[in-house]
């Protein structure tokens, strides 16, 4: 929910830079001038921009190419609201990853929730609300760093090979052969 708020607001802004592109090239339409859109330092124009930044708002910057680094402070000079969202994106998921207890989370949430208040941005805000809902369930986790991804796997692959064999006749057969499989 975190990473998706930050995508909102990017789509945001690349809805705005559209509508503004679209209403100059109009105006250069009519006036018979060739449309020339502003190109930044790397290459992209506004739109490109924030099309081309979609993946590097999800990664921490630790992780960014040369390229992306490069885009980034480009995006960050023009858009400082998306550079805000990532930062808090960014301030949740250090808190997540860094936390070893229970009782250290906690303490990491309330000051991002503090955080969340403070900015007053609306997809973080509701983004926070719905975490604070949830907030013992995703607490859970912190008791022994262990979530329900190997039940989900698992799932997946009864379902692939339920989807593979086109269907369950036999219900005995079928656990005989999922036993046999992934036993």
């Amino acid at each position: 929910m975190v990473s998706e708020a930050v995508q909102e607001i990017r789509n945001q802004l690349r809805r705005a830079a559209l509508k503004e592109e679209t209403a100059t090239i109009l105006l250069a339409k009519k006036e018979n001038k060739p449309y020339q859109p502003f190109v930044y330092a790397n290459g992209d124009t506004k739109k490109q921009l924030l099309s081309r930044s979609f993946y590097l708002l999800f990664k921490s910057s630790n992780y960014w190419t040369e390229r992306q680094q490069a885009r980034a402070q480009i995006l960050f000079q023009e858009f400082p609201a998306l550079q805000h969202a990532y930062n808090l994106a960014m301030l949740f998921r250090a808190g997540y990853e860094r936390s070893q207890t229970k009782a250290a989370a906690k303490l990491c949430l309330d000051q991002w929730y503090a955080k969340v208040d403070e900015e007053n941005i609306e997809p973080f805000i509701v983004a926070a609300e719905s975490i604070r809902v949830h907030e013992d369930t995703i607490l859970n986790y912190f008791h022994q760093r262990s979530t329900n991804a190997s039940a989900e796997s698992f799932n997946a692959k009864l379902k692939g090979f339920r989807a593979l064999v086109r269907g369950v006749r036999d219900v005995k057969f079928f656990l005989f052969r999922v036993g046999k499989i992934y036993g």
